[in-house]
């Protein structure tokens, strides 16, 4: 089972930084440039400087990465970051509301070091997606230069009596450490809370909660297999020390069956099919699914605008071209033949009839994919904006529901691996909260 426990973090001192509202960031795998170039200019002292450091003229493309390393050192000289006194987990809030809704959902969870296992059978630690080596390499030279983790890998775990929840909601009753508002209007709250401290019941009941089955890994794969990398490769170096600080990886931990956690669905824009392709598939996609027309493309947005309306699961999916659209519905006994891998977990998600369908209609496979023939967006009506600017080629644009969180933790526990864009977990950890040294 998981070993979870307290660490005594790097935080940024209030008194030295001013405005903590400056100086967070997104995760570095949401920031594109034009967002990089914004929160450079924030502030001097914004945590993208250290999660994603820019390349300066004239630089070797490793040296920002050492740069990083140089600006984290000088920070902790000058108090900018300060080290807690003793090791807690960190409660932490984020109230935000659902994209395409009014509703405003409160979602708590806990910052503690998980210690690394092997992504291998019999495992404590679950994936549930596919990693890239170009992000994966990028991170470990952050890592390896600043022997820090800046961001969180997102994991799930399941306290079905619901104690961690409630001890959770009672340690956030009091005034936060820290409380900051990003750009999305999503609100972030931060409690430090000592393990030995007069909440220590209340910490050993979460730490507990968490470590009584396995994680599921949600959010931030590159990072744990960059974590495990670099965990190998200071193993080798054969330090001596017992249980090193480098077994551990930091980690947010969210409770599944006490909360409702969102997520979003990627909707998928077909590229380069042509006028005889987009008549193709319009026929032909009786073949798998019951066909409703649509003419109207407000009536698409309107079906899949909020992710709170559909549970998800249940094999719906939007189809948009410039001749007009419908809604699908799969016949889950004409994906039958063509579903042959993976466990019932699988094979029952909508990302993967959807994945079956492209290559059915569209002759979109993974050669096709690899080379560019797919688009990707978060927003509908986006998605559908490429199809109607004819942006870049596209010409069919699949909407998909949500995958729901219990679907994730099944396809994870069978062993098997979603295709790629399948999950996208809101909000986002914001980075500078807290920081992971490799160092008791």
């Amino acid at each position: 089972m998981p070993q979870i426990r307290a660490f005594r973090a790097l935080r940024y001192d209030p008194k030295a930084v001013g405005d903590m509202n400056l100086i967070t960031c997104p995760p570095y795998d949401v920031i594109g440039p034009d967002m990089q170039r914004t929160l450079l200019a924030r502030h001097p002292l914004n945590a993208v400087r250290l999660d994603l450091p820019e390349i300066q003229p004239g630089e070797e493309p490793d040296d920002r990465y050492r740069r990083a390393a140089r600006m984290l050192a000088g920070w902790r000289v000058d108090g900018t970051l300060r080290k807690e006194p003793s090791p807690c987990i960190y409660v932490y809030e984020q109230i935000y509301k659902v994209p395409g809704s009014r509703r405003v959902r409160t979602q708590r969870g806990f910052f503690a070091r998980l210690r690394l296992e092997d992504l291998t059978a019999g495992s404590g630690v679950l994936p549930h997606e596919r990693t890239l080596s170009a992000p994966k390499e990028d991170r470990y030279k952050l890592l390896n230069a600043t022997g820090v983790n800046t961001s969180p890998v997102v994991g799930l775990f399941d306290d079905r009596r619901g104690k961690s929840v409630k001890a959770l909601a009672a340690l956030a009753a009091g005034p936060a450490d820290t409380d900051v508002t990003d750009d999305d209007g999503v609100r972030h709250r931060l409690w430090a809370v000592p393990e030995n401290g007069p909440e220590s019941e209340r910490v050993s009941l979460v730490l507990d909660a968490a470590r009584r089955k396995w994680i599921t890994i949600a959010d931030g794969h590159h990072r744990y297999e960059t974590a495990l990398r670099y965990r190998d490769e200071r193993r080798a170096n054969k330090t001596g020390e017992a249980d090193p600080p480098f077994e551990y990886v930091m980690m947010l931990f969210l409770e599944t069956t006490g909360q409702k956690l969102t997520v979003l669905p990627t909707h998928r824009i077909v590229k380069g099919l042509g006028e005889e392709g987009v008549h193709d598939l319009m026929n032909h996609a009786q073949w798998l699914f019951d066909v409703q027309p649509v003419a109207q493309r407000a009536d698409l947005e309107a079906a899949f605008a909020s992710v709170d309306k559909a549970p998800g699961g249940e094999g719906r999916f939007g189809l948009w071209t410039r001749n007009g659209g419908a809604l699908l519905s799969a016949r889950r006994d004409a994906f039958a033949v063509s579903l042959t891998r993976g466990g019932a977990a699988l094979r029952r998600l909508d990302v993967t009839l959807l994945q079956v369908a492209l290559d059915r209609l569209c002759g979109i496979d993974a050669a096709a994919i690899a080379a560019g023939r797919l688009a990707y967006s978060k927003s509908v009506a986006d998605a559908l904006d490429w199809v109607d600017e004819s942006r870049d080629g596209a010409d069919a644009a699949f909407l998909l529901d949500p995958t729901p969180v219990a679907e994730i933790a099944a396809v994870a526990a069978d062993g098997d691996v979603m295709p790629q864009k399948s999950t996208y977990f809101y909000p986002k950890a914001l980075t500078g909260l807290l920081i992971n040294p490799h160092e008791w």
